[in-house]
């Protein structure tokens, strides 16, 4: 049930109190509002209000607070919480700049695209498709003259119930894959949670890490990024063991996904990890049900305070088929669309997608009804 939040409950919070400022009511023309919206990083997204929730306990109260009013908000706050919500307003307002990948510059002040090529026999959606080396390389290239500003590929499938792969089978599929699209210029992210694989595929080209795992799977994984220099994406999983989606229970999903990544993130930055190499990915599907991947939808925003880019993927995932009288995975285009649209609207700097035409599509639609509202 919903419990609101008043000022006397701030000052009354016990010392294990949290609070949580999810950016929301965004609007289109900020420019008629003044000082009463912000602007979500660099991103074409502004909002006139802070969804806040103080969580004390098992109870959860929120309330929704005018830009303008910040201020009284903060001054009723304890010092903690006061500490802990300026440093989530800071998150979110703080520039994302853009990522340098080789040569190649990705902008984050509008989403970007991340095609995903999976180089295995037995993904969910796609598995089998690009097991031929050459192929694989003609797909990289093709997602990346249809939109995509990164190629992630994959050498293990991590659906439910898929089989551990070893890391010299993982690296055998990955490695020229990698190589031929990084030789032809593509922007290649190396989706694997082994820091054997990890260390193969930036040899070869890679420029991005995106651990499911985020770290925590192999003990070298953090050492072998905090070497590379490259930026890696921090995904929640419930697990860090074999099987990632182990374990899935949530008090309240949204707040215990985001006090996980938050955890990885000052680990990251123990380890002389810069924060701006971190992306964060709240990891829709992975020991998450339809509820909870619709909360975590919702609340999206909430991911910004982290001061991180967010990586959104719901591409085919069983979620739509869930919604849409039990869809197969090659009939959840539409829903994909659906999906990553909400996600752009929250200001999701980058959308890992399977279908790249059809979602560049949307993106431009997007971009082209922001612009009509800030120029008209």
């Amino acid at each position: 049930m919903f419990q609101p939040l008043t000022k006397p409950d701030l000052g009354a919070a016990s010392a294990i109190a949290q609070i949580y400022c999810r950016p929301a009511c965004f609007v289109d023309r900020p420019h008629e509002l003044d000082d009463d919206c912000l602007r979500i990083a660099d991103t074409m997204v502004w909002f006139a209000a802070w969804h806040m929730s103080l969580r004390d306990g098992p109870a959860v109260r929120s309330a929704v607070v005018p830009v303008a009013e910040w201020g009284g908000w903060i001054a009723a706050m304890p010092e903690g919480l006061a500490r802990s919500a300026t440093a989530q307003r800071a998150g979110v307002v703080r520039p994302r700049g853009t990522l340098q990948l080789g040569e190649r510059t990705v902008q984050l002040n509008e989403p970007q695209l991340m095609g995903i090529l999976n180089v295995t026999p037995d993904s969910f959606s796609d598995g089998g498709k690009h097991v031929d080396i050459a192929a694989a390389v003609d797909a990289g290239f093709a997602m990346g003259s249809a939109g995509a500003a990164i190629v992630d590929v994959g050498g293990e499938s991590t659906r439910p119930g898929a089989p551990l792969v070893w890391e010299g089978d993982e690296i055998s599929r990955i490695e020229s894959v990698v190589a031929g699209l990084a030789k032809g210029g593509v922007a290649v992210s190396i989706d694997t949670r082994k820091a054997a694989v990890m260390e193969a595929a930036l040899a070869a080209g890679a420029t991005v890490i995106n651990d499911i795992s985020a770290l925590r799977y192999d003990d070298r994984a953090m050492e072998v990024v905090a070497g590379a220099g490259c930026p890696v994406v921090l995904m929640h999983a419930p697990s860090a063991k074999s099987d990632p989606h182990e374990g899935g229970s949530y008090a309240h999903v949204v707040f215990d996904v985001y006090d996980m990544l938050a955890g990885r993130i000052a680990a990251c930055e123990a380890a002389g990890i810069d924060r701006s190499r971190l992306i964060v990915d709240p990891g829709l599907g992975f020991g998450k049900g339809v509820v909870d991947n619709l909360a975590l939808i919702n609340g999206l925003a909430l991911f910004h305070t982290l001061g991180c880019p967010i990586l959104f993927g719901a591409s085919r995932k069983r979620m739509i088929g869930a919604l849409d009288n039990e869809a197969a995975a090659d009939q959840r285009l539409g829903g994909t669309v659906a999906l990553h649209y909400q996600a752009a609207a929250q200001g999701a700097q980058l959308l890992r997608v399977h279908d790249i035409a059809e979602n560049r599509q949307a993106l431009r639609v997007w971009r082209g009804l922001r612009d009509a509202a800030l120029t008209a």
